[in-house]
């Protein structure tokens, strides 16, 4: 390399004439430099391991690849009780919700017939009154016109009310809080004390889904259907799910999961009695008390009708301010007999029991469908779960079951309710 440097002449002089110098700066080349990197050998992670820190371990790459498979089964279980905990806090809103709209719509039923039961007294007062008065003007035409309006109004909130039961929304929403608790209460253990897996996750997802399709918060286009032309059970469960599966024992090395010959035939002679006396008798009396709600409930409002015509005449004739005042008693008392008394409330209590003993025999059905019985929940727990449910305690039911199998069943199953 060569640089030029161009100096001009100094502006002290007299010469005119400037002269140039060159300098030449020689730099010497350096030499190429050429460097080798040792290449950094690939290993697994097993290997990495056994050389870790310039030892050699004896751990077999086997054995850190099952460390590996447990970490990812881990983070697994870590995803899906996250996903449950969502579910849980889902569940527990719905308690509230139903609870809050099962107090609201008691208040319904209190208040409408408070308020019906006083309007139609109202009306049979005035329409008494008018007879009583005799001759004609504007004081008879007063008393005529607000017993008739009083009347027709109640005639139009009565088939308002007989048509959504207040009674019964709130026996329903009862009864969707005391489930959704219940299931609450299964995920609080299924986290506490079991290693829930996905299908568990999909099985509890199921199981909200047809609770809410069960017992549906909103009125319009999703309410229950008061006045079936069948009573059947209420049914809160997925019809596809596998009942009782889940083992949080840990018995494995007990023989047959607790089960025995003697076990399973205890169980289907409870499958009969339960089939046979509690289902059946819930049934019928569904059957009565929903006869007896249609009568009243075409009964109200067709006494308040009569009643408004009869007030409508009242000055005409004889008979009419006795109709008037005779119809509106008859339909304060029908009125007070069916919302007073919650026939419809009772009617939801047998839908609600009906269902509580048809998931009990499609429980024990499924279980014992299932001939791996170390797929099944173990037999001691299961046997323990169905007296509980019955209320009574291990030796009753298994009494019950000698009387069923002797053919000398005089009473129910169920000792609880």
């Amino acid at each position: 390399m060569a640089t030029v440097l161009l100096l001009p002449s100094s502006s002290s002089s007299s010469c005119c004439c400037s002269g140039k110098i060159n300098a030449a700066i020689h730099v010497p080349k350096l030499p190429k430099l050429s460097l080798s990197l040792p290449k950094i050998p690939m290993r697994n992670l097993g290997e990495e391991l056994n050389t870790r820190d310039g030892f050699i371990n004896t751990i077999p790459v086997e054995k850190i690849n099952h460390v590996i498979d447990d970490r990812s089964r881990n983070s697994s279980t870590n995803i899906v009780s996250t996903q449950l905990y969502a579910i849980l806090e889902a569940v527990a809103d719905r308690v509230e919700m139903h609870a809050n709209i099962g107090e609201q719509r008691d208040n319904w039923n209190t208040l409408l017939l408070n308020s019906i039961n006083m309007m139609i007294l109202t009306a049979a007062t005035m329409a008494g009154v008018a007879a009583t008065a005799g001759g004609i003007g504007m004081p008879l035409l007063a008393l005529k016109l607000s017993s008739t309006l009083l009347y027709s109004a109640a005639t139009g909130m009565l088939l308002i009310m007989n048509r959504i039961q207040p009674s019964q929304l709130a026996e329903e929403q009862r009864n969707a809080t005391r489930l959704f608790k219940q299931l609450q209460s299964q995920i609080q253990t299924m986290l506490a004390i079991g290693t829930p897996t996905q299908e568990d996750m999909k099985e509890v997802m199921e199981k909200v889904l047809a609770l809410d399709k069960a017992y549906p918060l909103p009125l319009l286009g999703a309410m229950l259907e008061k006045f079936p032309a069948q009573f059947e059970p209420a049914v809160w469960w997925p019809k596809n799910q596998v009942l009782q599966k889940k083992n949080f024992l840990h018995e494995g090395k007990q023989c047959n999961n607790g089960w025995s010959e003697e076990l399973e035939m205890e169980m289907r002679e409870i499958v009969k009695v339960v089939g046979r006396k509690d289902i059946e008798d819930y049934v019928r009396l569904g059957h009565l008390a929903l006869k007896i709600n249609k009568t009243l409930a075409i009964s109200g409002p067709l006494l308040t009708g009569i009643a408004a015509l009869g007030s409508a005449f009242v000055g005409n004739g004889s008979w009419a301010p006795i109709v008037a005042v005779a119809a509106g008693a008859l339909a304060s008392t029908v009125n007070a007999f069916e919302h007073g008394g919650q026939v419809g409330m009772v009617i939801e209590m047998y839908r609600n029991c009906g269902g509580f003993f048809q998931l009990l025999q499609e429980s024990i059905e499924t279980t014992l469908e299932e001939r791996d019985l170390e797929k099944r929940e173990n037999g001691e727990l299961f046997e323990m779960k169905v007296a509980l449910k019955l209320g009574r305690s291990l030796s009753q039911l298994r009494e019950l079951a000698r009387k069923s199998a002797s053919s000398h069943v005089d009473e129910f199953a169920n000792k609880l309710f």
